[in-house]
């Protein structure tokens, strides 16, 4: 059996210890050394929040504005392509609530959690200079990861709502990636440990 089958096969068979997962296209793909990345990021969202059945909060509508700036860098790690990175998040948040019949509400900014990772390609993904990286053809890719959330982000624990989490957590990753022609077909696995 695969190792992909199993993985899912695994998954369907315990869906209660699922977790939704943050998805990064072309995350284990090859990239020339030293070449730095700097992203910025934007996003709105307005909605209804769940909560676990035993918190008596109900009702709840939030409006989130998060900007996002990540910095990477491609490296030579023992002649394998590699990259680390570097993510840190500021949202503004507003909402409106029942918490025990009562009706409450919450504005708060602040910095989220960071977030740094490293990644590694094993197999299929050279480290190359810029000149070296012009000829490269992908075929099959296979790498991993290691991501940590470190517990910076505003927090108070005498609020159902926060930006950060107030919690570690580490996120071991195995990718693949294989091209056919035009199409690149990307596979991950990852685990989420917190502490």
């Amino acid at each position: 059996m695969s190792c992909a089958m199993a993985t899912a096969l695994g998954t369907m068979a315990m869906p209660s210890v699922t977790q939704a997962q943050d998805i990064e296209p072309r995350a284990f793909a090859n990239t020339p050394v030293g070449v730095n990345f700097l992203v910025g990021g934007y996003a709105f969202t307005r909605g209804s929040l769940s909560f676990d059945p035993a918190v008596p909060v109900s009702d709840a509508q939030l409006e989130t504005s998060s900007l996002v700036l990540a910095y990477a860098r491609s490296f030579d790690l023992w002649g394998m392509s590699a990259k680390f990175d570097a993510i840190a998040p500021f949202s503004w948040l507003s909402g409106t609530a029942n918490f025990a019949g009562q009706p409450v509400e919450r504005s708060v900014s602040g910095f989220g959690d960071p977030r740094f990772r490293i990644s590694v390609n094993l197999l299929g993904a050279p480290a190359l200079t810029l000149e070296e990286f012009a000829a490269f053809q992908q075929n099959l890719i296979v790498g991993a990861s290691v991501q940590v959330s470190v517990p910076m982000g505003q927090y108070d624990s005498a609020r159902a709502v926060n930006l950060g989490t107030n919690r570690w957590f580490v996120k071991p990753e195995l990718g693949v990636s294989q091209r056919f022609g035009p199409l690149t077909l990307e596979a991950t696995a990852a685990w989420r440990f917190s502490a």
